[in-house]
């Protein structure tokens, strides 16, 4: 995204906190946790997700303490202190949006689909977890830059 300000601080929201905004947050935090502050946060509190910590271990990166939390517990125990919030589902970006009324914070919608819904073998499940991951990845790459 040209043009677009650099950030300090990012967070990550969806619809539980379980599978895509800790992906985000992991693969931002392997690529940019020296220079920003990362979090992530769902709308309703999940239980993270174990083939979502399997495609990260393949590319080396251990999210396995990751303890999923609300926007609300979020803001509760340290404020809402963002520069950019990004979405990553339909509910979440609602929610950010939200937030703007009270708080200044840039809001972005990645659009991305919950692979958690995707049924079939175990192999053809990882697919669409990595399929997720890598465009999370490339995103995050050319966002935060």
């Amino acid at each position: 995204m040209t043009g677009a300000r650099k950030v300090q601080a990012v967070l990550f929201a969806c619809a539980m906190n379980a599978v895509r905004s800790p992906m985000a947050e992991a693969l931002a935090r392997s690529y940019f946790g020296q220079s920003l502050y990362i979090q992530s946060a769902g709308i309703r509190k999940g239980v993270v997700d174990g083939f979502a910590l399997s495609v990260l271990e393949e590319l080396g990166i251990d999210a396995k303490g990751h303890k999923p939390h609300t926007l609300e517990e979020l803001a509760e125990w340290e404020g809402l202190n963002f520069d950019l919030i990004i979405t990553l589902s339909p509910e979440a970006h609602h929610a950010a949006l939200e937030l703007t009324r009270t708080i200044a914070v840039e809001v972005e919608y990645w659009p991305t689909p919950d692979p958690s819904i995707v049924e079939g073998s175990r192999d053809a499940r990882l697919e669409a977890y990595r399929a997720v991951r890598d465009k999370l990845a490339s995103r995050i790459i050319e966002r935060l830059r």
